[in-house]
């Protein structure tokens, strides 16, 4: 193939101008991400050769090299992975698939030390070399095909790149960056081994350099000699020399793992530049036999919510790469954890397919699991300080003073994904309802397990009252909390989109049932007095002829009208019955484009109310009825079915 030119997609061509303009002060980071593709580019190459082993042809032992030219400023990352061939250059170094350029560049925020953390995370990392780079020549051929069908690809990172075909006598893909002036410090031995160690130490492929020794020269000022200096130079040796550990990590036993090179591998894995929040590494055996190393982040990734995203642990069988994230080894409400799993029981072959099928992934599912449930049971429980129970404050080790506050953290990130596992994962329900914190009438930070309420639950209180809404405000002033308040009853207040869909699959907690304020009839059963329900039936018998007019009324609107004690304030709110499904729910599934039943809400009103009170007899009888109703459905967080009616009758009784 002759020399041909490309344009870059556009979004590429958009995040070159960011890289080449943007991340001076995050440079180094582009070495990390070259050797963790040259790393993926092994494994990929491993993975396939299960099946074909001629694609290791001549050079079983997979490797890194670094190697950099002063002269020609250049420094080059080869390996000798799975390789390219021409058309796969252009798509994987021209264009980004499933446009996660487009997602990359609409989480800028303009820091470039968040902003650089991002460019692994998206699979950009390749254009990171131009952060240092005023050119890249990248040189590849694939595995197993012919020494003539090698590729030559260069590009100054503008708007356009060239494609060749080269001859090109090893597999794998050298990547050559023509160094800017002001990056010259990156063609130096001391300076890419300290990267190395700092980022890549945990790479389990050997990463090479050639090794360099002094040589005297010839003096050419005398001042030299006497002040001690030799005239001379470092020069390569031609030896090649391993600068990493090039050892699995979760191989190790654990007592020789720094908790800083756990936090770097994690990192290197991960993509990520924040330290993780913590982690487990274990070795299971028994039936099953498989190592685990398991983090949670500290924040919660990118695309967290993104469905077309795969999440999971990259899968390891007998330390060979399998996969990187194997779905199958981890359920999806715990998919912000990071990892590997590294098995001694599956082959070698193992399909994404097959994984969904055997029993051993199904065990190392469980194992992993119950794992990650016992770290966030550490983390909860010891979150708090412990109250002083002799005026002296109790004396914590420095571990568990490190985990204080760590789990409000966590929730704070991942609370509403791990509310998911609820519904998919009914073995661990009850493990996972202890893990949840909610906001409270007493409580606005997001801190009140369901043991927490129990322990406060006033006397003859016989269930854990809960709200569901959009926000915190709307839940906090809603109408049916105001007797709850009255009375000092604490109730939860729940907010996260995914609650109303998780609390179809809790009803109660340790044996006491929960109960929604948004549903069924009013009844505070033993903390209501005999008064209080003779005043509630004595209103209910005097307003009957009024609620019969406000349900001939509302019959299109309202299932049905009735007189509460539950309100102290407000004229009126809307409840459902206790198996409806509520009014949120019903809105979420629409704004999600899903069929949701049309819901016909129960319209609550107070007798005591001037409003309630003025209907009796009134001539504005009918407007009045659609504005109470109109108005408790504002007040709940929907919108009347026609907002200009309401207005309108608003305007005519204010007039």
């Amino acid at each position: 193939m002759s020399k041909q030119t490309h344009a870059f997609q556009a979004e590429v061509a958009q995040l070159l101008h960011l890289v080449t303009h943007s991340l001076y002060s995050n440079q180094e980071i582009f070495l990390r991400e070259l050797i963790s593709n040259a790393s993926d580019a092994c494994d990929k190459l491993r993975f396939e050769a299960l099946n074909n082993t001629a694609l290791y042809e001549d050079a079983p032992e997979l490797q890194v090299r670094l190697s950099f030219d002063k002269a020609a400023k250049t420094l080059t990352i080869t390996d000798n992975g799975i390789g390219m061939t021409a058309q796969e250059a252009i798509d994987h170094l021209g264009t980004i698939a499933k446009s996660g350029t487009k997602d990359f560049m609409s989480k800028l925020s303009g820091d470039q030390k968040s902003d650089a953390q991002l460019i692994g995370q998206f699979g950009v990392g390749f254009y990171s070399g131009f952060i240092v780079a005023e050119k890249i020549t990248v040189e590849t051929r694939r595995a197993s095909a012919a020494a003539a069908d090698g590729v030559r690809w260069i590009s100054g990172g503008t708007g356009d790149f060239e494609v060749e075909t080269i001859t090109r006598a090893e597999r794998g893909t050298s990547v050559i960056l023509h160094l800017r002036e002001e990056a010259l410090e990156y063609a130096n031995t001391w300076k890419l081994k300290e990267i190395v160690g700092k980022y890549s130490d945990h790479i389990s492929l050997p990463i090479l350099m050639e090794k360099e020794e002094w040589q005297d020269g010839e003096l050419i000022d005398p001042n030299d000699e006497k002040a001690g200096r030799k005239p001379g130079g470092m020069v390569k040796t031609g030896e090649w020399e391993t600068i990493n550990k090039a050892s699995a990590l979760w191989t190790r036993p654990k007592k020789d793992i720094s908790d800083e090179q756990y936090a770097d591998f994690y990192k290197q894995i991960s993509r990520d530049f924040e330290a993780p929040l913590t982690w487990t590494h274990n070795r299971v055996e028994g039936s099953t036999e498989y190592t685990q190393l398991l983090y949670i982040p500290s924040k919660a990734p990118q695309d967290l919510w993104n469905r077309d995203k795969k999440a999971g642990i990259k899968l390891y069988v007998k330390r060979v790469f399998i996969m990187d994230e194997a779905e199958a080894l981890m359920p999806s409400y715990l998919r912000f954890v990071k990892g590997v799993v590294d098995s001694a029981d599956l082959p070698l072959n193992v399909s994404r397919e097959l994984l969904q099928e055997s029993r051993d992934v199904k065990a190392i599912r469980e194992g992993c699991t119950k794992r990650v449930l016992s770290m966030l049971e550490d983390l909860a429980k010891h979150d708090k300080a412990p109250e002083s129970t002799d005026g002296v404050t109790d004396v914590l080790s420095d571990e568990d003073k490190a985990k204080l506050g760590q789990y409000t953290k966590l929730y704070a990130e991942f609370g509403a994904v791990l509310k998911e596992g609820l519904g998919e994962d009914f073995g661990n329900k009850d493990r996972l309802s202890k893990l949840l914190r909610f906001a409270s009438t007493t409580s606005d930070t997001v801190s009140v397990s369901f043991a927490d309420y129990k322990a406060r639950m006033k006397e003859g209180q016989d269930a854990i009252y809960y709200i569901t809404a959009d926000t915190l405000a709307a839940a906090k002033n809603s109408p049916q909390l105001e007797v709850f308040k009255k009375k000092g009853i604490e109730v939860l207040l729940m907010t996260d989109r995914v609650d109303e869909w998780a609390l179809n699959f809790v009803h109660e907690f340790d044996g006491t049932p929960l109960q929604s304020v948004a549903k069924g009839a009013f009844d505070l059963g033993k903390l209501q007095d005999e008064e209080e329900k003779k005043a509630a039936e004595d209103a209910a018998e005097t307003f009957k002829p009024v609620l019969a007019k406000l349900k001939e009324a509302l019959k299109d609107k309202a299932e049905d009208v009735r007189v509460t004690s539950r309100l102290v304030d407000s004229p009126a709110c809307l409840v459902v019955t206790d198996d409806g499904m509520s009014m949120q729910l019903a809105r979420m599934l629409k704004q999600a484009g899903q069929q949701a039943p049309e819901v016909k809400p129960v319209l609550e009103v107070n007798p005591e109310h001037a409003l309630v009170k003025k209907l009796d007899g009134s001539v504005h009888f009918h407007d009045l009825a659609h504005i109470l109703f109109d108005q408790a459905l504002l007040a709940e967080g929907g919108l009347p079915a026609d907002p200009a009616a309401y207005v309108k009758r608003v305007n005519a009784l204010l007039s």
